[in-house]
């Protein structure tokens, strides 16, 4: 019989298991279905023996299981190195490039940033996930990474950006409706507010100012491009880059703005692939 440590399917089920704590969790991040990833976690434990404690929370890896987790994600390693290899002549900038950053960066930005690269190499294939969380660059979720945060994984190559300036912005609509701001305290006190799905971004950013909490937060998401989305329909006042401030005619409703500082990130073992390579210095030129 084949052993189950050749079977990468059943290891990355159980790495998925790992690091999601559930079945569903694993499944949804592995493009799998439950009863799937179930049977593949099942077959290995059969072999293995148990590798997780079921419990009303999920499933946590036994003591005996966790360290088996270290060699799984040396094998994702590997795996992924094999694919990188298999994708095509590193000279040519060509081929998939996998690009993963914010939500409204990835929507509203970058794909201006890429045409010109586009236009000149049109062997390259481009998929952008624009999502707020973070892909993993070692299990190669992402070729390269445009990061609002500073990368805490090792073997990375990063790029300090210029700094990207945010504002408290709202639609002329709306301040017409409510009036201008008169100070952080009135702006505070009177005005709708457009923030993330937990309500404390806009109130921590007014915190680290110095100014008071406000009051009433008209609309909440998770996804950065809803919150623009609200903004720029006059539900109230929210954080926004000063350029798609500027492009939407979103106007400042207090002086000055915070610089969002920006990292560009790949793996160094990337860095020879031409496509990379490519795309690197056309990011890095563009975001200075």
């Amino acid at each position: 019989m084949t052993s189950p440590l050749a079977d990468w399917d059943r290891i990355a089920a159980y790495l998925a298991v790992c690091r999601t704590g559930s079945l569903s969790g694993a499944a949804r991040s592995l493009g799998l279905s439950q009863p799937t990833v179930r049977r593949q976690v099942e077959a290995l434990e059969r072999e293995l023996g148990p590798l997780f404690a079921r419990g009303a929370s999920g499933l946590s890896p036994l003591a005996a299981g966790a360290g088996l987790r270290a060699q799984a994600e040396a094998m994702e390693a590997a795996a992924a190195a094999f694919r990188r290899a298999a994708e095509g002549d590193a000279r040519l900038v060509a081929g998939p490039l996998r690009i993963t950053t914010s939500a409204v960066f990835g929507a509203e930005v970058l794909p201006g940033l890429l045409a010109p690269l586009l236009a000149a190499h049109p062997g390259l294939r481009v998929e952008v996930v624009a999502d707020d969380r973070q892909e993993n660059l070692l299990r190669r979720d992402a070729d390269l990474a445009v990061r609002f945060a500073p990368p805490a994984q090792d073997a990375l190559v990063a790029l300090r950006l210029r700094p990207i300036p945010i504002r408290l912005v709202a639609s002329p609509d709306y301040l017409r409706r409510a009036g201008p701001v008169a100070s952080p305290d009135d702006l505070a006190a009177r005005h709708a507010f457009v923030g993330d799905d937990r309500g404390d971004l806009i109130a921590r950013g007014f915190a680290a100012m110095g100014w008071p909490r406000p009051a009433r937060l008209a609309f909440r998401s998770d996804s950065g491009l809803a919150q623009l989305g609200a903004v720029r329909a006059g539900i109230g006042v929210g954080v926004a880059q000063a350029g798609l401030a500027a492009r939407y005619g979103l106007e400042a409703v207090l002086p000055g703005a915070i610089p969002m500082a920006a990292w560009l990130v790949t793996h160094e073992d990337l860095r020879g692939l031409a496509r990379v390579a490519a795309a690197w210095e056309a990011l890095a030129g563009a975001l200075g």
